[in-house]
């Protein structure tokens, strides 16, 4: 799931909250950059976006057989680097263990010398360990010398160093530990508050997605299956896949397990590097039929729901889209 998180002005979606910033110059770039947003203004937008990894075969000759598409048709960014930073999923191995941390978030201003002059760098260094939570004098220290939720803290201080507006967060908590996650979450909630931050944030916990998130974008080999709000998409969904995945989460209530329809869903999963064609997910959908096969669906509000400002009303790929109550625990 992946999610830019901003108030919306409108329950109702917008087809994309998202959008790169095409510049045929630096200046022009910097420009757009520094341009004030007015709320409810789409701060970023992405289409086409593809990314395929390619598929090898041999050992001294490789050649190439296939490709598994990860992201499959939403354009590549050519924004600014300095205003999208990006916090990663491993605090572990994200942190170059030869470096001090002082050196690890010092180094974005030698890469972008006029955030920050010189002389001032280590003040700078030691004021973004205090906001994220960690003692200034730290700064001489090694990763080894952090617990993983201090790390993960620390490539959040490197986020915010140079003042960004959006912050990709890829899977940012799932390497730890359940109470340091909530400790984590929090702070960047805190954050967010502080800096006026926008978040990207990707993840497979569906509880962390609906406490953190204002928008929810649910994807399936690739490719965007419905995309709405967090009460749209946790308490209204209607794509097949979306509806399996709330149905698969634990309740821990006895009373509401027992009136619960659990959504099985057979086959395996296609491999990314020979999707079906038409609907994705129609070789384990159990609505799927001949049109699924031969006809791809766009991801659009559908027409039973456009006439209505109904919690349905969101964008969701799928030719036969309908509510269904999904009891779950997210």
């Amino acid at each position: 799931m992946a999610e830019l998180k901003k108030e919306p002005v409108d329950a109702t979606p917008n087809v994309s909250d998202v959008e790169t910033v095409d510049a045929a110059t630096e200046a022009e770039a910097v420009a757009a950059i520094d341009a004030p947003v007015s709320q409810g203004e789409p701060i970023l937008q992405v289409r086409n976006l593809v990314k395929h990894f390619p598929l090898t075969q041999g050992i001294l000759f490789k050649k190439q057989i296939g490709a598994v598409k990860a992201v499959d048709g939403i354009r590549a960014l050519k924004a600014v680097r300095r205003n999208i930073q990006m916090v990663f999923q491993d605090p572990y191995t994200s942190l170059n263990p030869r470096m001090t941390v002082g050196d690890i978030i010092g180094e974005t201003f030698e890469i972008h010398p006029e955030v920050a002059p010189k002389g001032d760098r280590r003040r700078r260094v030691q004021e973004l360990l205090d906001v994220v939570g960690l003692n200034p004098e730290y700064i001489n220290r090694y990763p080894h010398q952090f617990s993983g939720g201090q790390r993960q803290r620390i490539g959040i201080a490197r986020g915010l160093a140079l003042n960004p507006e959006i912050i990709i967060c890829d899977e940012p908590v799932s390497a730890l530990d359940v109470s340091v996650q909530a400790q984590v979450i929090n702070l960047m909630e805190k954050l967010q508050d502080e800096f006026n931050l926008s978040y990207v944030f990707i993840a497979h916990d569906l509880s962390i997605v609906r406490h953190i998130s204002d928008r929810v974008g649910v994807m399936y080999l690739g490719k965007m299956a419905e995309i709405g709000t967090d009460t749209q998409i946790y308490d209204h969904p209607t794509h097949p896949y979306t509806q399996a995945l709330l149905s698969a989460v634990p309740v821990p209530d006895p009373t509401a397990r027992e009136g619960r329809e659990r959504i099985i869903l057979t086959g395996d999963v296609p491999s990314p590097a020979n999707p079906p064609s038409g609907c994705r997910f129609r070789t384990r959908c159990w609505k799927a039929e001949e049109r699924c096969a031969t006809e791809e669906p766009l991801l659009a509000i559908p027409e039973r729901f456009v006439a209505g400002r109904t919690p349905a009303a969101h964008e969701s790929a799928c030719h036969f889209a309908e509510e269904k109550d999904v009891v779950n625990a997210a």
